[in-house]
């Protein structure tokens, strides 16, 4: 029986060495890998009330070339394809009392002026294109168009109507709600 336990006794050592190496090994790194370590030291800064209704969304695509004219370099040139959104809303912190008035059969309400909410350029969906000769200056150059885009963005969300969309939003969107919980007729005003 001791016989058959110790010839047994190898194989049983050689599967706990086994598995404890292989632990090892799966927790091996490798020594020339490059190591990324990141901390964040986040603090909420500051709380705000939110009161803006947003009601449209513009999206938009851009396909922007940017350069840098140089003198004895060729130009340095970029080819971003940019998207980006404008938001139209309304800012309901600013609707006073008295701006709301209730007749027998009729709820009249005088909300504030329609506003872009925000624009930005969305940069997880912006892509470089191209580049030429841009090595050194790429960095200037991707900056430069993105904040052209932006502007790009708000002016032509303005000239689109975003401002007379969202007040069309308005009404479509609150004149039912408020009409079943007021029990009266809506009537939206804008200055």
């Amino acid at each position: 029986m001791i016989r058959k336990i110790l010839s047994i006794f190898p194989f049983l050592l050689a599967i706990v060495v086994s598995i404890v190496l292989w632990e090892q090994l799966k927790s091996y790194r490798n020594p020339f890998a490059d190591k990324t370590e990141i901390d964040h030291n986040i603090i909420l800064q500051k709380i705000t009330a939110m009161g803006k209704l947003e009601l449209v969304k513009y999206r938009f695509k851009d396909i922007i070339e940017s350069k840098i004219s140089k003198h004895f370099l060729p130009d340095a040139k970029i080819m971003l394809i940019v998207e980006g959104e404008a938001v139209g809303g309304i800012d309901l912190t600013k609707l006073k009392i008295n701006q709301i008035n209730i007749n027998n059969k009729v709820l009249k309400i005088y909300l504030p002026a329609p506003e872009l909410s925000y624009y930005k350029v969305d940069h997880a969906k912006s892509k470089i294109y191209d580049t030429k000769f841009a090595l050194l200056d790429e960095a200037i150059l991707v900056d430069k168009a993105f904040k052209e885009a932006e502007q790009k963005i708000k002016k032509t969300a303005l000239e689109n109507g975003i401002l007379e969309q969202t007040k069309l939003n308005t009404t479509k969107i609150l004149t039912p709600l408020l009409e079943q919980i007021a029990g009266k007729k809506i009537e939206i005003y804008f200055p």
